[in-house]
């Protein structure tokens, strides 16, 4: 296929830029060997700590971290009660993980449709789909905006529904100025590279609810306690332990934790000996300290200065409760002006060394879950939306410059293909 480059002349960019990707600088490093170096490897006095500072950051009173956000949803689940015959309503437009985790409960994903402006779950669709085997709602905090969390929060009260929010996206966002993590009964993050924080991998349950807590604890462990409180029968010594439920081996290493922790250190502000190299310039009128969170919001507002101005691109918009940490940047192409595809526009792209994504194909889509017997057509508003959204690349390490070659990329090839 003959690439737009070709046709305007040199690509934008001498080395290709994706969409995502982590920042680990010097700190993060010495967190990791720290722990190395020590006692613990796997799951010890660390994870705790990591468990602390999350509920400090969030306000939440428990934490638990996990080996991965899908462990998080698998164990929230569980912890929710979900079973056989239950059903559980979730977007489609989310990683599968979002879905799959009622599957593995043994349950039902019921997949209500997406808001068009603002991409993440509609109220109206969630009220739609309540029957009476719904016992919860998981809700997603897609491309890092908060869900509308009071709306959602009373039609779970109202129908005595767990609301478990996915905010694998949105650790940093606030909603009416509550950190995500302290509002839905369990709220799960991840800490997958591409993340904002990132462990290499990783996640968490955040909760209010002691009760979620301890059984979240117990899923992560093979349900199994030493604590004699919890046991069945008398401790036969300090050496003995009791399985008392099925549970599974979830445990975040002491390493990653203390990566996360570091990293968490730079959700707000990052020393600037740590810092340099990593975006050049100060700019868009963020401080030379700025942390991870002030970063990507600039990059977001430099991006939606310019192309709010192209009528051929479509903004999501954000919901003014959500005082957003963007993880991904999406954009919707308006097909009808150009003339071309989706997937022109994304080759063109490539070929001016900006890679960008699509998050994300419909969850319902995939051949396992036509095997299910869910067919295309349930949700018309994310249907549209995935033959049409795109995500720039959007990370803390992005420089100016980087930032300013993927705005000239994309105005070359929507330029290219205007009709």
């Amino acid at each position: 296929m003959e690439t737009l480059a070709r046709h305007g002349g040199e690509p934008v960019r001498k080395t290709p830029i994706h969409y995502g990707r982590q920042y680990i600088d010097e700190a993060d490093c010495r967190a990791v060997q720290e722990v190395l170096l020590s006692d613990f490897l796997t799951m010890g006095p660390c994870t705790g700590e990591l468990e602390n500072k999350l509920c400090a950051l969030t306000g939440a009173r428990f934490g638990v971290a996990m080996a991965n956000g899908t462990a998080a949803l698998h164990a929230a689940c569980l912890a929710a009660g979900i079973g056989e015959g239950d059903e559980v309503i979730t977007s489609p437009l989310t990683f599968a993980a979002s879905a799959n985790c009622v599957l593995y409960a043994g349950g039902t994903p019921v997949f209500a449709d997406v808001d068009r402006d603002t991409y993440t779950i509609s109220p109206d669709a969630i009220r739609d789909h309540i029957t009476s085997r719904t016992k919860a709602v998981i809700a997603v905090d897609y491309a890092g905006q908060a869900v509308r969390l009071s709306e959602i929060s009373e039609i779970c009260r109202r129908h005595d529904l767990v609301l478990i929010e996915d905010a694998a996206h949105s650790l940093g966002t606030r909603y009416k100025g509550r950190h995500v993590g302290s509002i839905a009964d369990m709220t799960t993050f991840s800490f997958h590279p591409v993340k904002t924080v990132t462990g290499g991998e990783g996640g968490a349950v955040l909760t209010n609810n002691e009760a979620f807590a301890g059984n979240l604890r117990l899923f992560r462990t093979h349900g199994i306690t030493r604590y004699p409180d919890e046991m069945m029968q008398k401790p036969e010594g300090p050496w003995y332990y009791e399985q008392i439920g099925l549970g599974y081996n979830y445990r975040l290493t002491d390493f990653q934790a203390a990566l996360i922790m570091s990293q968490l250190d730079k959700l707000d502000s990052v020393t600037e000996g740590d810092r340099s190299g990593a975006v050049g310039e100060a700019g868009f009128g963020v401080a030379e300290n700025s942390g991870f969170a002030a970063r990507r919001k600039a990059i977001v507002k430099r991006y939606n200065q310019v192309f709010g101005e192209m009528p051929e691109v479509v903004l999501q918009r954000d919901i003014p409760e959500s005082d957003t940490v963007w993880h991904l940047y999406v954009l919707q192409l308006r097909l009808e002006m150009l003339k071309c595809d989706r997937r022109e526009i994304f080759e063109a792209l490539v070929a001016e060394n900006v890679v960008p994504n699509v998050h994300y194909i419909p969850v319902y889509y995939f051949p396992y879950y036509q095997k299910l017997g869910y067919r295309k057509g349930l949700c018309p508003n994310a249907e549209y939306l995935y033959d049409r959204i795109l995500s720039l690349p959007l990370y803390y390490a992005m420089g100016d410059d980087d930032v300013e070659s993927v705005i000239r990329a994309l105005q070359k090839v929507i330029t290219y293909y205007r009709l």
